[in-house]
């Protein structure tokens, strides 16, 4: 799930380096501090958000979102699907909160049926879970105490005219967790967490000390101008530029499931919810496959005790046509 960057962010990055600047406070990050508030101002409506700040990957994102649930809204338990990504369960483990799976339905989402109580509760659900890219129902969001929407990959959906319905429901989160070194295609370790009532979660989860200017938000300290490659990018594409990438992203994946649909030798396990296709071949072993496929171009996973193959639409350079060569003549298909 890791994309190409443009050029543009390495530059961003290498400016980064040169001027260190420390989001700690406005003084040591003079023009970081707008950079991340612009790009905030502009992504956040996109969501439903009020606010929020950048952080270093989901992860940090998930347990950011987590500790405010726990502190601004008193939850005692988290709940998600057995599809969720480990950084939520690693969260409540650190947060001393109770964990409760709820097993999939036959499309890799949260079977709404199998809840359980969700009083005192932190539901979290995923746009995009890292194993099939499945939606988890969004209509859901706001029947727990405190819902966190996990959208590290599928969140940036959201910026396009074509997809973005497949997140309806997400603006009514209490907040949410966006990688953008996924599909807003920057350079590592970049990622958003995003808060409906940012003042109430901000307060639970600020720190001072007689060292600090101003209060310290979120778990990390000291951490980088993540913003300003986001900020050159957004300016450099634009909502269309961005859109029409992710756009074609989707429709990569949709051909590579046709292709597989189509071929006697092959088997797909769903058609893709956000450019994630899991498929398996007919007339051999996955494993075998896989390591016949160009290096890299296809990846592995297990459900339900089966390995599959997994191919993720990342790159907007894709030549499909090249892709759905390589899968079938890995099969030993005639192309």
């Amino acid at each position: 799930m890791d994309p190409p960057t443009p050029w543009i962010t390495w530059a961003m990055a290498l400016w980064d380096a040169s001027l260190n600047q420390n989001m700690l406070h406005e003084v040591t990050s003079p023009f970081a501090t707008q950079a991340e508030a612009r790009v905030l101002a502009w992504l956040t409506p996109y969501f439903g958000m009020q606010g929020g700040h950048f952080c270093s990957g989901s992860t940090l994102a998930n347990l950011t979102g987590l500790w405010a649930a726990r502190d601004a809204a008193g939850v005692k338990t988290v709940v998600t699907s057995a599809a969720a990504h480990l950084s939520v369960e690693k969260a409540a483990r650190m947060l001393g909160l109770a964990f409760v799976k709820v097993p999939v339905d036959a499309l890799g989402r949260l079977d709404r049926e199998q809840l359980p109580d969700l009083s005192d509760a932190c539901l979290v659900l995923t746009a995009g879970t890292t194993l099939t890219g499945s939606i988890d129902p969004l209509d859901l969001v706001g029947t727990a105490t405190w819902t966190h929407v996990d959208a590290a990959w599928a969140g940036p959906l959201r910026l396009s005219h074509v997809h973005a319905g497949k997140l309806d429901g997400l603006d009514g989160a209490d907040s949410v967790a966006v990688s953008a070194h996924k599909w807003l295609f920057q350079p590592k370790d970049s990622a958003l967490v995003l808060f409906r009532d940012l003042e109430a979660a901000n307060a639970a989860i600020s720190f001072g000390g007689g060292y600090l200017a101003k209060p310290n938000v979120g778990v990390q300290g000291s951490r980088s101008a993540a913003a300003i490659p986001l900020l050159a990018t957004l300016l450099a594409w634009g909502r269309e530029g961005l859109a029409q990438r992710l756009d074609r992203l989707m429709e990569v994946a949709d051909a590579l499931a046709d292709a597989i649909e189509s071929s006697d030798r092959l088997e797909l396990w769903n058609r893709p919810q956000s450019a994630v296709n899991v498929f398996r071949p007919t007339n051999r072993q996955s494993d075998a496959f896989i390591q016949a496929a160009p290096a890299g171009m296809l990846s592995k996973c297990v459900l339900d005790g089966e390995v599959w193959a997994r191919s993720v639409a990342a790159n907007p350079s894709v030549d499909v046509d090249l892709v759905i060569k390589s899968v079938l003549a890995a099969n030993g298909a005639n192309v």
